[in-house]
């Protein structure tokens, strides 16, 4: 096992990413702004496209692309986000259609609109 450094939350007790029998793990990555530290400032669009960037620093980090991602969970505190994170998420990933569960559930940290968790399958090298 081999954990991908990364953003973490302050006092949060986790790895961004973990690659464990060629599948990489990643973290619920919120909408932070690597610059900041804040949430990203916008709507659920905006927070959604910072997100996906974060995950997407995660995959790099471990030598792999969005398109060697097979599942996301998507967490929204609000069923009415769905259409709007969804836009953001299908113009992210284009062509590649990786399993997909959207949770709408109760708030997320940091009053977050969107949280985004994945796992991938690493290149053969």
């Amino acid at each position: 096992m081999k954990q991908i450094e990364g953003n973490t939350s302050k006092g949060g007790h986790y790895s961004p990413g973990v690659i464990s029998r060629g599948m990489l793990y990643v973290s619920g990555q919120l909408p932070i702004d690597p610059g900041t530290g804040k949430i990203a400032e916008g709507g659920a669009a905006e927070q959604t496209r910072t997100a996906l960037g974060n995950m997407e620093r995660i995959l790099l980090d471990a030598g792999a692309q969005k398109e060697n991602v097979v599942l996301c969970r998507v967490y929204i505190p609000d069923v009415s986000l769905w259409d709007e994170v969804n836009a953001v998420y299908a113009e992210f990933f284009g062509e590649h259609r990786p399993a997909r569960v959207m949770v709408p559930t109760t708030a997320l940290h940091h009053g977050a609109l969107v949280e985004i968790e994945a796992v991938a399958e690493l290149p053969e090298s």
